[in-house]
């Protein structure tokens, strides 16, 4: 059966937004892609109302709000012994609702040349517009030279990577914190990456308490890497990356939410009472994601 390929179909001059983070965590066999207590654990943490909403359900939300949202899930299998939700039915699903919906792919960094061989197919024959990694919760640490084959070959594709920083919510609260290692998200661990691959556009999700001021700088000195503004709500945002992102870094901070864990709707009311310029508000929330994203003319980024 051949592969259901995405095709670009947002219309990026009708939109407002583009969400940069959002979460697909339940494939259409019903598959969840992570474990009960991860999960149970990441909604306590969250306070969120639904973990698991469909990818049609997640279509439906961001068109009524007239946005745009990247979709993905994380592939951990080596670390948590589980296999993640369908990449290939998150991809069916985005090209199904392709005036809306962004698809990223995800590959396990612990499966060394399968990774490579599979980002490959989901760039070629799927259609993904960029990857997802979560150093935490896959174990790994991004600035090792054993995983530089992987970011080589992301950087010949020519696609944009999603890294998780900073604090975690996922294992927050259980013992040993379900055995997720924090420093693996510590950003500067990526500003290596960013050096070695120059052409690799790199994306540092979420404030990255505590190192902010390490992310800050990192984004200062790399053309080649962004922040995204997911998982905290804007009023709990460092001082710093507000006052940075209302100045240098206004072309390389990115609207994104962490959804379904954080609703649009919830962020966007609390980003209305921050200190930012009207000329910056609009980078943030759309313009610079365009930019990155290739939205204008459909390319790759």
């Amino acid at each position: 059966m051949a592969a259901t390929a995405y095709e670009l179909g947002i219309d990026a001059g009708a939109i407002e937004a583009v969400d940069m983070h959002v979460h697909v965590e339940i494939d259409s066999c019903g598959h969840v892609s992570l474990p009960p207590a991860l999960n149970d654990a990441s909604s306590k943490y969250f306070k969120a109302e639904e973990r698991t909403p469909s990818l049609d359900s997640i279509a439906e939300t961001y068109r009524g709000l007239n946005m745009a949202a990247v979709v993905f899930t994380v592939d951990a299998r080596t670390k948590l012994k589980r296999e993640p939700n369908s990449i290939e039915d998150i991809v069916e699903g985005a090209a199904r609702n392709n005036d809306v919906l962004i698809p990223f792919g995800s590959v396990d960094p612990l499966t060394g040349a399968d990774a490579i061989d599979r980002a490959k197919r989901l760039a070629g024959d799927y259609g993904v517009r960029g990857f997802k990694f979560h150093p935490s919760l896959q174990g790994f640490d991004p600035s090792d030279e054993q995983y530089y084959p992987l970011w080589e070959a992301l950087q010949e594709i020519g696609l944009p990577a999603i890294f998780h920083t900073g604090q975690n919510g996922m294992g927050a609260g259980l013992p040993g914190g379900y055995g997720i290692k924090l420093a693996y998200s510590n950003p500067l661990l990526l500003d290596a990456v960013a050096a070695d691959f120059p052409e690799f556009q790199i994306i540092m999700a979420h404030p990255s308490v505590p190192w902010q001021d390490e992310a800050n700088s990192i984004a200062t000195h790399k053309a080649n890497v962004y922040i995204d503004l997911s998982g905290w709500s804007p009023k709990y945002f460092p001082e710093s990356l507000v006052k940075m992102s209302n100045s240098v870094l206004q072309d390389k901070v990115l609207f994104g939410t962490d959804y379904p864990l954080i609703t649009p709707q919830k962020w966007l009311s609390a980003f209305a009472d921050l200190p930012l310029k009207d000329e910056v508000r609009p980078k943030i929330l759309k313009a610079n994601a365009v930019k990155l994203l290739g939205l204008e003319t459909g390319k790759k980024a």
